[in-house]
């Protein structure tokens, strides 16, 4: 059987659901028929039933070809949406009794409403193919693994914060996947990457072989590891550099690797020269990150004359970027806040601006911006349409932030909390607040 097109299968007319492939035996009824929902196994269902030889390699063979996961038109005909089928092939030495598909947001709402029945995938009877679809919007980016268990279901639908790290422990990567997958730290697998043809373009993510290449060190500033990222060519009498300080370090220096994205960035002239500062938060992420003005006044007052010392960066509020994720989006926000003086541009990535939801009330930094003299700072905001937790209280901040007269740029993602999304999101918002001068 000759597979048709990646791009232009053609669309199966059923009924929106979670898809199921099995257990299936002999002779196609039409409920088996209907409950397949991609175009692409009920071909495979076909041939199998039909005992055409072969028909299980030439889908797996196709699945390699196109890399994975299957991407085919949505079964309501909506252009701006697409059938997303994710597929595993059973490994003979290691046969699983239950896998469950882990796709980023798209699992963990379920998982923390204690079900994760909907995420586990089916088998096809009489072949080594285990599926699942969802239909998602055609610019859905997201991680994503695949956790297989020989135990029972019961096992393997243990929602509970100990189990659910050990999922997250031995979750494993889509072999087939063609995208940059997502490394993880803690001896963890990495991730691989589901984007959808109309998710915001990564062109910076790759590491590139045509650039020129800076140079990354390792540091110790008053007792914290850091990691600095040079520009290429970069001499300490040439500056003043711009300064980027990016937080939480361990995972963007050694994990991810954002010296390819600095460098890229460089080569394509969207970036001034910038020396990037990676600060490591050491196990200390829930006490620096929770608008602590001791930390933000290190970062000002200890980190940035250090830089201007060492590397000739940072003297120039006006071009230095303070960036952070989740917890660190909310202090990054917090220290152009606290200390416009050297912070005159933050970044903030689905920024937690819940905090601190307790008798304080909650997001009290919104707050802070609605009622205190405005400050001479520029802020970036990005946060994910499938961050359920955090997107009103993004909204609301950008609101504050634009009827105070702040310069607030904001974009919306659709996408989680999720480092496969916040890479990408993390060149454009460093190209957007330091490019322009």
């Amino acid at each position: 059987m000759t597979y048709p097109p990646r791009r232009n299968p053609p669309a199966p007319p059923v009924s929106e659901g979670p898809a199921s492939t099995g257990p299936i035996s002999a002779g196609p009824t039409e409920s088996e028929a209907t409950a397949v929902r991609s175009p692409l196994l009920r071909t495979l269902l076909a041939d199998v039933r039909a005992g055409k030889p072969d028909a299980e390699e030439a889908f797996w063979r196709y699945a390699a070809a196109t890399g994975t996961p299957l991407v085919e038109p949505d079964p309501e005909g909506d252009p701006d949406h697409r059938l997303v089928t994710f597929v595993r092939r059973e490994d003979p030495a290691r046969p699983a009794t239950h896998v469950l598909a882990l796709v980023h947001t798209v699992t963990d709402k379920d998982r923390h409403a204690g079900d994760l029945a909907p995420h586990l995938m089916d088998r096809i009877d009489g072949t080594g193919v285990w599926a699942i679809s969802h239909r998602l919007r055609a610019d859905h980016r997201a991680s994503y693994q695949f956790h297989a268990t020989g135990g029972t279901r019961e096992d393997a639908l243990r929602a509970d914060r100990s189990s659910w790290l050990g999922v997250l422990d031995h979750a494993e990567p889509d072999p087939l996947n063609d995208r940059v997958p997502l490394p993880s730290r803690d001896g963890r697998n990495p991730a691989s990457v589901l984007e959808l043809p109309d998710a915001p373009p990564q062109s910076r993510i790759r590491r590139r072989d045509d650039v020129d290449r800076g140079r990354t060190l390792d540091a110790e500033v008053d007792g914290r590891r850091i990691t600095v990222h040079l520009p290429p060519g970069h001499r300490p009498d040439s500056g003043p550099y711009a300064l980027a300080v990016l937080l939480d370090g361990e995972m963007w220096g050694p994990v991810l690797g954002v010296g390819d994205i600095l460098d890229n960035l460089h080569a394509d002239g969207d970036l001034p020269p910038t020396v990037a500062v990676l600060v490591d938060t050491m196990g200390r992420r829930m006490e620096d990150l929770a608008c602590s003005a001791p930390f933000v006044d290190w970062l000002a007052d200890t980190l940035l004359p250090w830089s201007g010392r060492e590397y000739g960066a940072g003297a120039d509020a006006a071009r230095t970027v303070v960036a952070g994720q989740s917890a660190g989006g909310l202090t990054a926000a917090f220290a152009a806040f606290q200390r416009p003086d050297r912070f005159g541009l933050a970044l903030s990535q689905s920024g937690s601006f819940w905090w601190p939801d307790d008798e304080r009330g909650s997001e009290w930094l919104t707050g802070q911006y609605a009622w205190a003299e405005r400050r001479p700072v520029t802020l970036h905001l990005e946060v994910g349409l499938q961050e359920w937790m955090l997107l009103q209280e993004n909204r609301r901040l950008r609101n504050v932030l634009r009827a105070r007269g702040y310069d607030v740029r904001y974009r919306e993602f659709n996408g989680g909390h999720d480092y496969a999304c916040w890479r990408g999101g993390l060149a454009d918002g460093l190209a957007a607040l330091l490019g322009e001068g």
